[in-house]
């Protein structure tokens, strides 16, 4: 059996992006044209035109916030007519019959599934954990109104195993249900599967037949996945959410996340659509070439970076470095909002500025803001600008603090809250 999904996960990085990009504007042209939401969002675009990433980063980016408040719109709206339109706020591009199943994440934003065969492209993931044809897959990520049972369970089918819905909760019952079944391997969160095994452990049961996992939804530290090793089961991790299904996914290397394959991934700069050098921590924003359901350049809210080289795996797409932090920095101060976005525009305003964050320090009731700023020219007078410009944008005052070039830490932080409430 092969060690790959699929010849695409090894093909030449160059081949695959002149594959991406050609798919790209045909793919947004489908969007366009059958989701109202994608079409107001790119308003005034020729699809045609989008067939680089430096096209694509000229985009808006699509914020989460923006999707929920859109569904919420079309479902206050008396006057819409009930259906898919309504529920998904024109971001769907399949109606009743077309959607097999409709899921629900907090907020609530709806997503659609259809009948499309590992729709949320999770079996990559799971052959790379080493879950093969005629095994059987023990899932334990939720079945109602999240899409996560469903996202291991199609993936799953996809790659040929039988699945057991075990969901979540009552842990003597999984004991018993996996010693009676003996399935090989184990989707889930890494903490319900620690339960269950300590549970065994109480229950005197031996769960021996487990040799494999594919955990995602938290954390996996690493302490988490030696204690697992320590009873002979391979957890591996994969990246992913309600809005897009896979994006990332661990390998036997052991060295970050390789990308999906139908996707495409940036890494912006917190609070702007603006790419980030390899490397460099940013905000993940993700582009599908999903048909049924098309987000483009939808801004995860999630932190990482791009490593460099190739993954000794043999796969060939980027990796990332996994989940890092959230990006939404946006804070109070003063009773006002400061948001990541307001330092990009100041930034912008002065281009001598080579990289910027702003950290807020005190204690309540006497916040301190200071820019500190890697920049190509000083002096006290582009200070001044600086911190005029600062205020212009969020409305408080700031001091200006020179550092050097590259001294500002890569963790994609551009608000930094040091504050103390004691």
């Amino acid at each position: 059996m092969s060690e790959f999904f699929d010849v695409l996960e090894t093909r030449a990085p160059e081949q695959r992006e002149r594959d991406l990009m050609a798919a790209l504007p045909g793919a947004i042209a489908r969007a366009m044209a059958r989701a109202p939401a994608i079409a107001e969002q790119l308003r005034g675009i020729d699809p045609a035109a989008i067939a680089s990433r430096e096209a694509l980063a000229r985009l808006p980016v699509l914020r989460k916030h923006e999707l929920l408040e859109r569904q919420q719109h079309s479902r206050d709206d008396a006057a819409a007519p009930a259906g898919p339109r309504k529920a998904f706020g024109g971001f769907s591009a399949i109606g009743w019959g077309e959607a097999m199943r409709v899921f629900a994440s907090p907020g609530p934003i709806y997503e659609p599934e259809s009948a499309r065969a590992d729709y949320w492209r999770f079996a990559r993931a799971l052959h790379a954990a080493g879950f093969r044809a005629g095994e059987l897959a023990y899932n334990c990520f939720s079945y109602h109104f999240t899409p996560a049972g469903s996202m291991m369970e199609t993936a799953a089918h996809a790659v040929g195993c039988t699945v057991f819905p075990g969901g979540t909760g009552q842990t003597e019952q999984q004991v018993r249900a996996i010693q009676d079944l003996a399935p090989t391997g184990y989707t889930g969160t890494p903490s319900f599967l620690k339960i269950i095994l300590e549970k065994a452990d109480e229950l005197g049961v031996k769960l021996d037949s487990l040799r494999r996992a594919l955990v995602s939804g938290e954390a996996f530290p690493p302490s988490l996945r030696d204690w697992l090793a320590a009873r002979g089961i391979e957890g591996y991790q994969a990246y992913g959410s309600a809005d897009l299904g896979m994006v990332a996914f661990e390998t036997p290397a052991r060295e970050g996340l390789v990308l999906g394959e139908d996707i495409i991934v940036e890494i912006v700069r917190p609070g702007t659509g603006e790419p980030v050098p390899d490397g460099e921590v940013g905000e993940v924003v993700v582009t599908t070439l999903n048909p049924d359901y098309p987000l483009v350049r939808f801004g995860t809210g999630d932190l990482s970076a791009v490593m460099p080289g190739l993954s000794p795996c043999g796969r060939t797409n980027t990796r990332i470095k996994g989940w890092m932090g959230r990006a939404d920095q946006t804070t109070k101060v003063r009773g006002m909002f400061v948001h990541p976005s307001q330092v990009a525009d100041v930034a912008r305003r002065h281009p001598e500025i080579l990289r910027a964050r702003l950290v807020i320090s005190g204690s309540t009731g006497s916040d301190r803001m200071v820019l500190k700023v890697e920049s190509q020219a000083r002096g006290d007078e582009l200070a001044k600008r600086i911190a005029e410009s600062v205020r212009d944008v969020t409305k408080l005052r700031s001091d200006v603090e020179w550092v050097d070039a590259g001294s500002l830490p890569n963790d994609g932080k551009v608000i930094d809250d040091v504050r103390t409430y004691e």
